[in-house]
Formats: C-alpha cells, structure tokens, sequence
C-alpha cells in the first residue's frame, strides 16, 4: 500500500513539473548563448522593456514597447530586453506564460549585449564571403571547370 503512495505520488509530482514547464519556457541568456540560439532561427519579435527615457536615448529597431496585457502573436522565439536582468526575465515569463510553448528569452545585460548580438549574427562569415568559386569537373582530368559560381560584389 504504501508502494502504491508512493508512485502515484512520483507520478503527480513529475506531471505537475513537466506542466509548469511547458507553460513557462523563458530563461535569462548571455550573448554567447543568444548567438548561438538566435543564428539558427531568428526570433519573431523583440520586447523593449526598458523605461521611457533609455528606449528614447537608445532605441530598438522594430522593437515592441512592452505593456502590461502586451499582445503578441509569436511564431518564433521571443526576445525581451530591459534595464536590469530581473526584469527582463520576470517580463519573459510573463509573456512564456500568456504564450505556453514558446520560447522567450530575456536578455542578461541589457540592450548594448542585444546590439552586439544582432551585430554578430547580421555579419559576414568568418573570413569573408567567397567572391568566385570554382567546381572542378574532375579532380584528374585537364581543362576548363564545368560550372563557376560568382556572387555579386555588395
């Protein structure tokens, strides 16, 4: 009998941890975690949360004022940035908790770590990007290359 308790016991406890969960998906993230997660799959919105007078001095391009009862359709990771990583990460929860499923991140460091960020990810390659690339027809036959790709200059 007291087996028994003790299972549906383990079972409530991880179905209500597996519940909160889903429903609350924020997490506070440096840059070098935000490149990363961010270079594959852009986020959908950014949410400025910061107060009047730094969005005014600094703003977000394309950034969403952030209110309370803000509505958003996200289809992608959602962004927010703020003054101090404490309210950054209780506005991503509140708004991983309006929207269960969907990851939201808050920014740790505020917005000079959001625009080195965006900086990083919105720049070339490492060592540049290729002007001309040859494919070789064969790598043992003589002569000219089937195919050559060219980019075009910027």
């Amino acid at each position: 009998m007291r087996a028994k308790f003790i299972i549906h016991t383990l079972i409530v406890a991880t179905f209500m941890a597996v519940t909160a969960h889903a429903q609350a998906a924020a997490s506070l993230r440096n840059e070098t975690q935000l490149k990363l997660a961010l270079r594959a799959s852009p986020p959908c919105c950014v949410i400025d949360a910061r107060g009047d007078a730094q969005r005014q001095s600094r703003a977000i391009a394309e950034a969403l004022v952030y209110r309370e009862g803000i509505r958003i359709n996200p289809t992608a990771s959602v962004v927010v940035v703020a003054d101090d990583d404490d309210r950054a990460l209780r506005v991503a929860e509140t708004i991983a908790f309006a929207h269960p499923g969907q990851t939201v991140f808050a920014v740790e460091g505020g917005v000079g770590v959001w625009e080195r960020v965006v900086s990083a990810i919105s720049a070339e390659p490492p060592g540049g990007r290729a002007v001309q690339f040859v494919i070789p027809k064969n790598t043992c036959e003589q002569g000219p290359a089937l195919q050559q790709l060219r980019t075009a200059p910027k």
